[in-house]
């Protein structure tokens, strides 16, 4: 989910650099901003937050038989 965040923010961003938009506020919202954010975001999705419960799935991760029993 973060990653979508990401791709979003660069999206975002690449746009206002090519249509050199500033929104209004030069400070708040010009693509530096928006890199840093989007490589924050990156940085928190490889990082492993927000991928979701871990280990909680109740032991079963496979489908179908069990391995090993013939």
């Amino acid at each position: 989910m973060l990653a979508i965040l990401a791709a979003i923010v660069f999206g975002f961003a690449l746009l206002l650099d090519l249509f050199d938009t500033r929104l209004g506020a030069p400070d708040l919202l010009n693509p530096t901003t928006l890199l840093m954010l989007g490589l924050l975001l990156l940085s928190l999705y490889l990082a492993g937050v927000g991928s979701g419960p871990r280990g909680g799935g109740g032991g079963r991760w496979y489908r179908g038989r069990r391995p090993g029993r013939g």
